[in-house]
């Protein structure tokens, strides 16, 4: 990832809430690569640079996006679950509004890789083929929109507030195994996250 000066440094596994929230970014980021690409192209052939683009966004959705849900079922939702405050009780339905979006998620970024991988093999998809392309990343963005909002607006904050620095630490080397990373080389890597690279 380039590095901006006078940018605040990459969250990484050592700050597990924030490296959450810092995932969204690129699912936000990855999506909308998706749906330029689809809108410009039209199902005809890509450019050198919308292929790139394209098959970079796919391998995300394929790879990293299915750990950072992981991430949130496994690591972070049952500590909140396991916790008694009082405020956790709203956001135990929360939990399970958000858990419904990521299987309606999963079923769409399946659609959308199948239609996606048909697309760059044969150079061309047909008109019911992109609509149908079209109207799976449409609901995709709008899945997100509410779901990001949820996390990072309220349900992110109060992890950050409930949980203590050593649950916070367990979540972040169970994280860092999840992507094969070592626990004494986590924080180092941790920065790495994303893009592509192998520990996202």
């Amino acid at each position: 990832m380039p590095v901006t000066i006078g940018a605040p440094p990459a969250p990484d596994f050592s700050k597990p809430i924030e490296l959450l929230s810092d995932c969204h970014r690129r699912i936000e980021r990855f999506l909308g690569a998706l749906l330029q690409v689809t809108e410009q192209a039209r199902g005809g052939e890509m450019t050198e640079i919308q292929q790139r683009d394209w098959q970079a966004a796919l391998a995300y959705f394929r790879n990293a996006a299915p750990r950072h849900t992981a991430d949130e079922e496994e690591s972070l939702f049952p500590r909140l679950r396991a916790r008694g405050a009082p405020e956790v009780a709203k956001a135990l339905a929360d939990l399970e509004r958000l858990e419904s979006d990521h299987e309606r998620a999963s079923y769409l970024h399946e659609l959308v890789d199948m239609l996606g991988r048909r697309w760059v093999e044969q150079k061309r998809l047909d008109a019911s083929e992109i609509q149908q392309l079209l109207d799976a990343l449409e609901q995709l963005r709008e899945l997100y929109r509410g779901h990001i909002a949820l996390e990072d607006e309220s349900l992110f904050p109060m992890a950050a507030a409930l949980l203590s620095e050593q649950e916070k630490a367990e979540m972040g080397m169970e994280m860092a195994r999840r992507r094969g990373v070592d626990a004494k080389q986590a924080i180092r890597l941790g920065r790495e996250l994303g893009d592509g690279n192998p520990a996202s």
